[in-house]
């Protein structure tokens, strides 16, 4: 399940891309599917562990090159351990709202950009962001690990890539199908992951993503406007 459009970023074959706060790695192996070699960085060492294993796999089955890969750190987005104007391409999905000092991140990441490189940056949608933190304390306690630690408002975000040097040229929503999930989650417990009610939707978006059905797709196109999970901006370095 992919929330950034790789058309709309630009991705070419042998462009260098940092994903910085991969996770387990959905936008890295795809990246790397598409002919991009890939940087990946995130600041929980499980999960840097887990995305080595999964290149190494695709690696060793021939799904991509070698030189795809070029490797899967442990670090912090807000002090970056690479030189100025050093990749193509700059991509974070779901992390600014996890950083207390988002700004320090921004600026780091348009500094390892090279000029006329392109951003992608996401975080939850204002709306239902809103409705989460308003059911539980839990999601948004900074006291617990993956905590938010803000709700950005689309303004909010475009300004801070603005104010690092970033030209904003393109936004959209992504996964309205994951808004009432996540809405059921935090009625319930964020990390009660066994609830029936939890379970029976989790299945309905294994499904969705699985299997991909047109009524599922249309349905999303046209709630994402609205609901969609995830808010994206693009934007090209000056």
């Amino acid at each position: 399940m992919l929330t950034i459009r790789f058309d709309r970023l630009g991705v070419q074959p042998g462009d260098l891309v940092l994903d910085a706060g991969a996770g387990f790695g959905r936008h890295a192996f795809e990246l790397a599917r598409l002919g991009a070699n890939v940087v990946a960085l995130d600041y929980m060492a499980e999960e840097v562990t887990a995305a080595r294993g999964i290149f190494a796999a695709m690696v060793a089955a021939g799904e991509i090159p070698e030189e795809r890969y070029v490797g899967v750190m442990q670090g912090d987005a807000t002090k970056l351990p690479f030189a100025d104007d050093s990749f193509d391409r700059v991509i974070t999905s779901e992390v600014l709202e996890h950083i207390q000092d988002d700004v320090a991140a921004v600026g780091e990441l348009l500094r390892v950009l090279k000029p006329g490189g392109t951003i992608a940056a996401t975080v939850p949608t204002w709306l239902p962001e809103k409705v989460n933190w308003m059911l539980s304390d839990e999601y948004h306690a900074p006291t617990v690990a993956g905590g938010h630690v803000r709700i950005y408002s689309a303004t909010e975000l475009k300004a801070k890539l603005r104010s690092a040097g970033a030209e904003v040229v393109s936004t959209h929503h992504a996964h309205a199908l994951h808004s009432p999930y996540w809405w059921l989650k935090c009625a319930v417990g964020p990390r009660n992951d066994n609830h029936p009610l939890v379970k029976r939707y989790r299945q309905l978006l294994e499904w969705e993503i699985t299997k991909q059905p047109k009524s599922m797709q249309l349905m999303e196109r046209v709630l994402s406007p609205a609901l969609g999970k995830s808010y994206v901006v693009y934007g090209v370095k000056r």
